[in-house]
């Protein structure tokens, strides 16, 4: 398929830079193979059935965002040059991966100043990232990374207003846990504690596993060809309790709905031919565009995504080209709001799997 096919007129406005509060009053767009409900996040509990499970990503964004200072010379003859930093991921050798901007304005062995607690080296370049050595680690640098750092707000949303202590709360799910993430598994946005025990009182079942979301997400695919992109690898971690618990929940005829793509990639990557999920640790590049087989998902809560996006395939896999665009229709006439912080959907392609 073409690039093309999954591109949509978004008006601008309909891009979110705050999201709903509280968070579950979020307007939810509830959508089968032949029928469109809108409804909000709290409405969750009517859609699901006991038995049901919600894969749930429970990585924690980490402040990656750093504006800092390169000083050079000595003396008198100092000069400086103002620099931004957004880590990527851990590199082998205590080094970071990182976009620094810009990047021809520091050298090799130069060091950036973030503030007195926390400053990092150059160590190297490749292909546009940056390889630093921070002066500090472990839970040192945790601290100082929290105190320093701002929260790497998507660039659709960071363009429109910067980041702010707010974003500390409502850029983080309510059931974060393992640090790792820079970019937030924004479908999970949406639920607060009250919904989470509506949803454990209907008898719906949470399997948590770990995929730490990179700056990649954000990547644009540049080939007209879609199977020719190469998809960025993200590290993730499926525990043999959720394993276990989603194998149990098939076996005994509950849906398996992931709460984002995140979640979604790492099940399937996790999974045999077979629908047996297996404990599973690793990095996935896993690439869902329409043709592929799910093997253990059987709905999705995701946001509404960006045009001509991987995302756009994977929810177009799930639904069908033609559906998905009827759907984003619908998002837009009846003002959906779009991206990180907008409004959820929950895509049913079939109410059971034998259908």
């Amino acid at each position: 398929m073409k690039l093309s096919d999954f591109d949509f007129d978004l008006p601008e406005d309909l891009i979110a830079t705050r999201p709903a509060r509280p968070r579950s009053a979020s307007k939810m767009l509830v959508a089968t193979a032949d029928q469109i409900t809108d409804a909000h996040a709290y409405d969750l509990v009517d859609f699901l059935q006991p038995g049901d499970r919600l894969v749930l990503n429970d990585t924690r964004v980490i402040p990656a965002r750093l504006s800092g200072r390169r000083w050079r010379g000595q003396g008198g003859e100092q000069t400086s040059a103002a620099i931004g930093v957004t880590l990527l991921e851990p590199a082998p050798g205590g080094l970071w991966r990182a976009l620094i901007k810009p990047l021809k304005k520091i050298r090799e062995g130069e060091k950036v100043v973030f503030s007195d607690a926390l400053h990092a080296t150059l160590e190297g370049k490749d292909d546009g990232i940056g390889l630093l050595r921070f002066n500090v680690g472990g839970d040192a640098f945790d601290q100082a990374l929290q105190s320093t750092g701002a929260m790497p707000l998507p660039p659709y949303i960071a363009a429109k207003r910067a980041s702010d202590s707010q974003d500390f709360v409502d850029y983080q799910t309510v059931w974060a846990r393992h640090s790792g993430a820079v970019a937030a598994p924004t479908a999970s946005l949406h639920f607060d504690d009250e919904l989470l025990e509506k949803l454990r009182a209907k008898g719906v079942g949470f399997s948590h596993v770990t995929l730490h979301v990179g700056a990649g997400t954000f990547l644009p695919v540049k080939v007209d060809d879609i199977s020719k992109h190469k998809m960025h690898a993200e590290w993730g971690h499926v525990g043999a309790q959720a394993a276990d618990q989603i194998n149990q929940a098939r076996a005994q005829g509950g849906r398996i709905i992931p709460v984002g793509t995140t979640a979604l990639r790492l099940i399937e990557t996790a999974t045999g031919e077979d629908g047996t999920v297996q404990p599973w640790q690793g990095s996935t590049d896993i690439f869902i565009s329409p043709g592929y087989e799910f093997r253990v998902t059987d709905a999705l809560i995701t946001n509404f995504h960006l045009p001509k996006s991987t995302l756009m395939m994977l929810v177009s896999a799930l639904m069908g080209v033609g559906r998905i665009r009827d759907i984003y229709s619908h998002a837009i006439t009846h003002k959906y709001r779009f991206f990180s912080y907008g409004d959820a959907s929950l895509l049913l392609p079939l109410a059971k799997r034998d259908q």
